[in-house]
C-alpha cells in the first residue's frame, strides 16, 4: 500500500521542521554555550541560571546531546560536557536535592555515558541515583518530592500541608535514573524502589477516568494516605495537563524498563484521557483540562511531553494500534509548532506558550518560552526521524 495523503503531509512537515531545527540549534549552541538557560529575558536572549540546583538545568545539555547524536557536530558535545561539569556541584549539597535528579542527570551525565562511555559521567549518574533512592519512604512506598521542613513555603504555595510526606506525578520521569543504575550496577534495589513508587502512583495518583492528581500527601511517619492537594493545576480534583503528560510518558517508560503490562495499561489510560481532551481544543492542551472556560490558558510544554509519551507507547504496541498514537502525536506537534514556534535563529528558544502553573499572579510564567518545551519538541522530532538519543 502506498503512502497516503496524511502520511505524506506529516513527512513533509517533519522534514521542514528538522531543517529549521538544525539552523536554530546551531545558532543557539554557539551563542548560549555553557550558560544554563530557562526562559529568554526581555531581550529575547537566554541568560545563565541564578540557581545551579534548579530542576530544569538538565534540559539544555539534553538538547545538546540529542543534536550531537543526530548530527555528529562536536560543538554540541563540547558544550554539553561543559554544562555537566558545572552541574556536579549539585551532588555535593544533599539539602538542596529534591526528586528531580533524574531530570538533571539523565539528560546530562547519563546521556553522556550512553553516547561516549565516559566513566566520570557514569560516576555522576550513579551518585545522583543513590541520592534519589535515599529519598524513598519505606512506610509510604514512595519517593519524597521536595526538600524542606514540615511547614515550608513550597507546601503553602501548593495547597498547604507537611511536604515531608508528599509524592508528585512528576517523579515518574525521574524513575528511569533508578532503572538505569539498577542495570548498570546489577543491583535490584534501585529497580525495586522505582517499581514500588510507580505502583503507589498507580494506586493514589491516577484516577479511574485516566486523569491524575498532581500531589498525594502521606503521613511521613506512618505512610497513611492523607489527601491530594491541588498543586500546580486549577485546584484540588482538577487535571493539570503537564502532570497528565508526565503520567503518559512516565508510565510508558516504566513499562519499557520493567515489561510490567500494568504500567503500559496505565500509560494508555492516561493517554486516552489527554487525547480526548485535546481533540476538542484543536490539539492544544489547556493548562488544566478542568479549568474554567475563561480565561483560556495553554501550556505548550504539556503538549510536547504528551507527544513524546504517545510515541513511546507506539513503540510497544502492534502496528495498527501504533498508528493511532503516532497520528495523535503528529497532530499535537503540528498544532503546537504552528501556534507557538519561533524559528528565527537570531532569537533564543523555539516554543513559547509554556505555563508553569495555573495560578500565576505575576503572569511572568504564563504562556512563555520554557526550556523543557524545546527539549521535548527536539526529542519528538528526532524520534520521528529515527535520529534520537534515548535519554530515559
Amino acid at each position: 500500500m502506498g503512502e497516503g495523503a496524511a502520511e505524506r503531509s506529516n513527512r513533509e512537515w517533519l522534514e521542514g521542521v528538522y531543517d529549521k531545527l538544525l539552523i536554530k540549534m546551531k545558532a543557539e549552541c554557539a551563542r548560549v554555550g555553557t550558560d544554563i538557560p530557562y526562559s529568554p529575558g526581555e531581550d529575547g536572549m537566554y541568560h545563565d541560571t541564578e540557581d545551579i540546583t534548579g530542576w530544569t538545568n538538565g534540559f539544555w545539555p539534553g538538547m545538546l546531546w540529542q543534536m550531537y547524536h543526530a548530527t555528529g557536530d562536536e560543538a554540541y558535545r563540547a558544550v554539553a560536557e561543559g554544562v555537566e561539569r558545572r552541574l556536579e556541584v549539585v551532588l555535593n549539597d544533599p539539602e538542596a536535592l529534591g526528586h528531580d535528579l533524574g531530570f538533571m542527570f539523565l539528560q546530562s551525565s547519563v546521556a553522556n555515558y550512553r553516547k561516549t562511555g565516559d566513566r566520570e559521567a557514569r560516576r555522576r549518574g550513579l551518585l545522583a541515583a543513590a541520592e534519589l533512592a535515599a529519598r524513598y519512604n519505606l512506610d509510604g512506598k514512595f519517593i519524597r518530592a521536595w526538600v524542606g521542613p514540615r511547614d515550608s513555603e513550597q507546601g503553602r504555595k501548593m495547597g498547604g500541608g507537611d511536604i515531608r510526606g508528599w509524592m508528585i506525578i512528576d517523579s515518574m520521569m525521574n524513575l528511569p535514573l533508578l532503572y538505569w543504575a539498577s542495570q548498570e550496577l546489577d543491583d535490584p534495589r534501585y529497580c525495586k524502589i522505582a517499581v514500588s513508587h510507580a505502583k503507589t502512583a498507580q494506586q493514589y495518583i491516577v484516577r479511574p477516568d485516566g486523569s491524575c492528581n498532581h500531589i498525594v500527601a502521606f503521613d511521613p511517619d506512618t505512610g497513611e494516605y492523607l489527601n491530594s492537594p491541588g498543586g500546580q493545576g486549577y485546584g484540588q480534583g482538577s487535571s493539570w495537563s503537564r502532570g497528565q503528560s508526565w503520567a503518559v510518558y512516565g508510565f510508558a517508560l516504566s513499562y519499557r524498563h520493567t515489561q510490567d503490562p500494568s504500567f503500559l495499561d496505565t500509560a494508555k489510560q492516561c493517554a486516552h484521557y489527554c487525547i480526548a481532551n485535546m481533540a476538542v481544543t484543536d490539539w492544544l492542551p489547556l493548562v488544566d483540562y478542568r479549568q474554567p472556560a475563561q480565561p483560556v490558558k495553554y501550556d505548550s510544554t504539556a503538549a510536547v511531553i504528551t507527544a513524546c509519551g504517545l510515541l513511546e507507547i507506539a513503540g510497544h504496541v502492534e502496528e495498527n494500534e501504533a498508528r493511532f498514537y503516532t497520528e495523535a502525536a503528529y497532530r499535537i506537534l503540528r498544532a503546537c509548532e504552528a501556534r507557538f514556534a519561533d524559528w528565527d535563529p537570531a532569537r533564543d528558544s523555539i516554543l513559547t506558550g509554556g505555563t508553569y502553573f495555573y495560578h500565576d499572579p505575576t503572569g511572568k510564567n504564563t504562556e512563555v518560552p520554557i526550556i523543557y518545551a524545546d527539549y521535548f519538541l527536539i526529542e519528538a522530532v528526532l524520534r520521528l526521524k529515527g535520529k534520537e538519543l534515548f535519554e530515559w
